[in-house]
């Protein structure tokens, strides 16, 4: 009983962390579209992006994971890509092929996810091919931003966002076309699972 709950316990700080970065997607929000600070956004943006390893090293360093922290981390760091690039695209700093582009495929992986759980499938951890495409978009959004802001450079800014955006966005397809055979494994142990204990 004692070990259950520890899995689902609440007061941890990566969860502390994973939950500070979720709460930071409304003010990214309000910097960027309500406020017009492209800057301001384009900061905060980046050192969400920095900070994205921090929450799942405290727990796997100081043994502090827990179910919760599994949903709650990928959960910020979805609705923080998400947040950013449809605010990006409503503010005219990115453009609306590529924003849509990665639109397209977090709403193919999101509904898979959630197809392949209705469906009894085992969880399927994230591959480095997928971390890498997010970490190097997550860098891009905030240059890209940044070069259509008021702070000089923006040639430049913009030109090493789009080189580390175009790349990252191809390689995140590429790791979403990875996931299918995973997916099928998944699904195949999670019915034998099912097969096992109801026998």
């Amino acid at each position: 009983m004692n070990a259950g709950k520890a899995e689902w316990r609440v007061w941890t700080v990566p969860n502390l962390v994973s939950a500070l970065r979720l709460g930071c997607v409304p003010v990214f929000c309000v910097l960027l579209l309500g406020m017009g600070n492209r800057a301001g956004a384009a900061i905060l943006l980046g050192v969400l992006g920095a900070t994205d390893w921090v929450d799942g090293h405290i727990a796997r360093r100081f043994d502090q994971g827990s179910e919760l922290g599994k949903i709650l981390d990928p959960t910020a760091d979805r609705l923080m890509f998400l947040a950013a690039v449809a605010a990006m695209m409503a503010d005219g700093s990115l453009h609306g092929a590529f924003g849509a582009a990665m639109l397209v495929r977090e709403a193919a992986v999101s509904l898979a996810t959630v197809a392949l759980g209705a469906l009894g499938a085992r969880r399927i951890d994230v591959t480095w091919t997928g971390k890498t495409a997010t970490f190097g978009l997550m860098f891009a959004l905030p240059l890209l931003l940044l070069g259509d802001s008021s702070v000089g450079a923006g040639a430049a800014l913009r030109g090493v966002g789009w080189g580390l955006g175009v790349p990252s966005l191809a390689l995140s397809y590429y790791a979403a076309v990875e996931y299918l055979p995973r997916a099928r494994r998944a699904l195949a142990d999670g019915r034998a699972d099912r097969a096992r204990a109801s026998s």
